[in-house]
């Protein structure tokens, strides 16, 4: 993996696992959470997967494998986008969007290569060309709220948490010079927890399917033609519930460790011992509402429960409803 040049910027401090090669943070862990939540900087997210599809029939071609309606996709809108297994699981997670010519997606990190070669196997004789452009381009984050001026020729992802643009790798630093002050991963992820957006590998394992996400309607168009996975789609939205469901938890802020991604979660009352009934899936700490986290647990856990995630005390909002 190739660590960005803005590692070099002043107090950078490199994320690790998913997310090695660009800044967990820049010392500023809070300062930098407040800068986006207010409309200011940037966050470096050129670790991520870039892949781009060209070709006269890619709209067309794309809508028969993935979960989103994106024939006649209007140039410019940005939409979410998964693919599933045969069982309806989720195997990929697409952010893509359509600049008349070329449609591009930013991708979990790693994930590009698996993507493609699933994509390569489905072209058949459709005119479409897949391309790996992450040595390319990198994903940078303006978030909402920024006035911040793009460089002409970048191609945008305009969303309602923010701009994904897809800068030349040349230009990197150039962009971060004219946008700063740079937040890093840290600050991005404790926005992402309060706004219950999931992320591919973290509130997914091998046997997640959307509905247990709230991914039905954002990412998954429920009139649309057949792709791979859908009659559990179709099955679980018409005729039953999903087995499990995403909450969001207010952490107990007297604790110095967050629990870890895969901690288990357990109802309160049945102690550190008690049976698990879901699992964090992250935790993060948050400049005005302390530590908090998602989790994913069973549908038929109470609401209203108090739980502990790991060995935190931790209070529970409804995210998909049980």
């Amino acid at each position: 993996m190739t660590s960005s040049p803005l590692l070099h910027l002043p107090g950078a401090v490199q994320a690790e696992g998913r997310d090695e090669g660009v800044a967990a943070h820049y010392g500023e862990l809070y300062g930098e959470q407040r800068a986006l939540a207010d409309g200011r900087g940037f966050v470096d997210l050129s670790h991520r997967g870039v892949v781009t599809v060209t070709g006269p029939e890619r709209l067309s071609w794309l809508h028969l494998l993935i979960t989103q309606h994106v024939t006649g996709l209007p140039a410019g809108q940005a939409t979410d986008a998964l693919i599933l297994s045969a069982n309806g699981h989720i195997e990929h997670a697409l952010y893509l969007v359509d600049d008349g010519e070329t449609t591009w997606a930013h991708v979990e990190p790693g994930t590009q290569g698996e993507l493609i070669a699933y994509l390569e196997s489905m072209k058949f004789f459709y005119r479409v060309d897949v391309t790996d452009r992450t040595e390319e381009f990198a994903v940078v984050h303006l978030p909402a709220g920024s006035i911040a001026e793009v460089p002409e020729g970048c191609v945008v992802r305009e969303t309602a948490h923010g701009r994904d643009v897809f800068v030349p790798r040349a230009g990197l630093e150039s962009f971060a010079a004219a946008h700063g002050p740079a937040a890093g991963l840290l600050a991005y992820e404790a926005l992402r927890v309060e706004g219950h957006r999931p992320r591919l590998g973290l509130e997914t394992d091998h046997r997640t399917i959307p509905h247990e996400l709230g991914l039905i309607g954002s990412a998954v168009h429920l009139q649309k033609g057949c792709y791979r996975g859908q009659e559990t789609v179709a099955r679980v939205h018409n005729l039953g519930k999903p087995p499990r469901r995403l909450v969001f938890l207010h952490l107990d802020g007297s604790e110095v460790v967050l629990p870890a991604h895969g901690a288990p979660v357990r109802l309160a009352a049945d102690g550190a011992e008690g049976r698990q009934l879901g699992f964090v899936t992250t935790a993060v700490r948050h400049h005005e509402l302390g530590p908090i986290a998602l989790a994913l647990v069973k549908r038929n856990v109470p609401v209203d429960a108090p739980l502990l995630a790991g060995h935190t005390a931790a209070a529970q909002e409804v995210v998909v409803a049980p």
